[in-house]
């Protein structure tokens, strides 16, 4: 058993992507959980081409091994065409911001934009190293099932990207299910202001939450949770919270707010923007506080 120290979303930071490397215990694996692009508002450093050269050379070099974020598959979508001739993804005036900072380096559908897109294609949804379970939003075992029908290595291949773009298949959404984890539709007239100030009517769920009954507990990415309704959770039967007793799982994707901390057992989210944090897994098969580490 190789240690093995993960990394979560870097999102074009040079600087965090420094520390976080910094941090890691020499010796141990870099396990990269996605979301290398696309710098967030009002971030200090900005360059994605120097995380992206950064990460692959650790990746190519076996140094480092790396899953793939929604901010990647979305950069696939958007500088690709459909059949239609259209983007998969549209350029529509958010989607440009969201992409900004990739677009500021590479441009638009550019041999270079194109050749890195190509890349992130290499990257699996989802990795399990010596019993840890690597994956960007959510270990989902039917979704894992699904996808891995078709791609048993994780990875997708262009001629999946139409029905992934489309959610059109039950291969599309499990896909997308991976890289963004699951979410739920607000009772009727009811909405959130989400980081960038857009309404939502869909919130995003923790999927570890056993003890989740309300909408308040369960909701994750929520700047204001007082906007959100104080009522229970209806039952749904198509989420399933991931069992208690199944290897433990690092990811990220949900902009955890205040102090790094272990939710679950098994399960633990790193992305916390306001404070970078690693963590060491040493082959424990229940994650521990002291090891988390911030960068």
């Amino acid at each position: 058993m190789q240690p093995i120290d993960a990394i979560p979303d870097i999102h074009a930071d040079p600087d965090r992507l420094a520390r976080s490397l910094e941090g890691a215990e020499p010796g141990a694996r870099i396990a990269f959980l996605g979301d290398f692009i696309d710098a967030l508002p009002g971030q200090a450093a900005v360059s994605d081409r120097a995380v992206l050269e950064r990460v692959r050379d650790l990746v190519e070099t076996g140094r480092a091994v790396a899953v793939m974020g929604n901010h990647e598959l979305n950069a696939i979508l958007f500088h690709r065409l459909g059949i239609d001739g259209a983007a998969l993804r549209r350029h529509s005036p958010r989607n440009r911001a969201q992409h900004r900072s990739f677009v500021a380096d590479f441009g638009i559908m550019t041999p270079q934009a194109l050749g890195w897109t190509d890349w992130f294609l290499t990257l699996p949804l989802w990795r399990e190293e010596d019993g840890l379970r690597l994956v960007h939003a959510c270990w989902s075992a039917p979704a894992i099932e699904t996808v891995a029908a078709r791609r048993p290595d994780g990875r997708l291949r262009e001629a999946d990207l139409p029905e992934i773009a489309a959610r059109s298949t039950r291969f599309g959404r499990a896909v997308q299910l991976l890289v963004t984890g699951p979410e739920q539709r607000l009772p009727e007239g009811m909405g959130f202001h989400d980081s960038h100030g857009a309404m939502r009517r869909r919130v995003r769920l923790a999927w570890w939450r056993h003890g989740a009954r309300s909408w308040r507990d369960a909701a994750l990415s929520v700047p204001d949770p007082e906007e959100l309704p104080r009522t229970a959770l209806p039952a749904r039967g198509d989420l399933s919270f991931y069992p208690e007793g199944a290897p433990p799982v690092l990811c990220g994707h949900y902009k955890m707010r205040g102090a790094p901390c272990i939710e679950a057992r098994n399960v633990a989210c790193l992305d916390y923007p306001g404070t970078p944090c690693i963590y060491r897994w040493r082959g424990e098969a229940r994650l521990m506080e002291e090891h988390l580490q911030a960068v």
